[in-house]
């Protein structure tokens, strides 16, 4: 190769890693309206009182890594979740203690121990799943504390107002993907000192193959969204962008300013001829809700 040409290719090699090392790297910028999801695994918040009956007398938890929520961590100790069934070995501790022990398993962690915990937010254990807990040093056996984690979404007051929820609210989250699904009754909890992210447990991510780096997307009325359809003959992947039209009328204006393919009306809708005409000329469709 002509040596010209060869100091001509290392030399745009070492400008785009001298690049790389001077600019650093931006964290991704997310579509509005979206949420990152994270699944959470099995896991046990202990107290004070507690991390010292299971790991000994002036026993601190200890760090192994950070969690995406500020201030909290994997801590490097596990405990044991018994119940009258059976047990789950090595489940992790997060720290750091907190005023109250509780665990929070998927329903199919509850079917392997035996038990039949309630579905409940996070902090509200009172009347909740009775369990044991086996440390290094000693067993805790308690009445309440056992329960499936309400799926919530963390987020700050300024992300609460550009997706137009409050604290306390319950939405629908959905997510496209080869296993479209939507997440009802999702909880809002806003607080200074959260970052913005969705949390459900494992089995829900299963149902929906939910990965590391999905979204979803909070949906309100009049808004486009997108569902992802399989072609059963062709395996091809089809997106589609539908619109919830809400109003009495669907005219021809609304048809041409409406960009999703789909428009979806409420029944009793009227929808106009030439509303119809511009639809199928613009190779849009109209359904009416089911």
């Amino acid at each position: 190769m002509d040596q010209q040409l060869i100091e001509k290719i290392v030399g745009e090699v070492l400008g785009q890693l001298t690049k790389a090392e001077i600019e650093p790297k931006q964290a991704p910028v997310l579509p509005p309206n979206t949420i990152p999801i994270a699944v959470s695994a099995r896991h046990v918040h202990l107290s004070q009182e507690h991390v010292e009956i299971l790991f000994g007398k002036g026993y601190e938890l200890t760090k192994k890594a950070d969690l995406s929520q500020p201030n909290q961590f994997a801590a490097n100790e596990t405990v044991v979740i018994a119940g009258p069934r059976g047990s789950i070995e090595r489940v992790r501790v997060l720290g750091p203690a907190r005023s109250l022990t509780q665990a929070e398993v998927s329903w199919t962690d509850a079917m392997k121990l035996g038990v039949k915990p309630p579905l409940r937010e996070s902090g509200n254990i009172a009347g909740s799943g009775a369990f044991t807990l086996i440390g290094t040093k000693a067993s805790l056996y308690l009445d309440e504390g056992l329960i499936i984690a309400q799926a919530h979404i963390h987020m700050q007051p300024e992300d609460a107002t550009q997706l137009g929820v409050q604290n306390g609210e319950y939405v629908t989250v959905e997510v496209a993907g080869i296993r479209p699904i939507a997440y009802r009754n999702v909880k809002i909890r806003v607080s200074e000192r959260y970052r913005l992210e969705m949390h459900i447990d494992t089995d829900e991510a299963n149902a929906g193959l939910i990965t590391q780096g999905t979204v979803g997307h909070v949906i309100r009325s009049g808004e486009v969204r997108s569902s992802v359809l399989v072609d059963n003959k062709t395996s091809e992947i089809i997106v589609k962008k539908q619109h919830d039209f809400k109003k009495k009328l669907l005219s021809n204006d609304d048809v041409r300013e409406i960009t999703a393919t789909e428009i979806i009306v409420e029944k009793g809708t009227i929808v106009t001829a030439l509303a119809r005409d511009t639809a199928r000329d613009l190779g849009k469709s109209i359904s009416v809700r089911k």
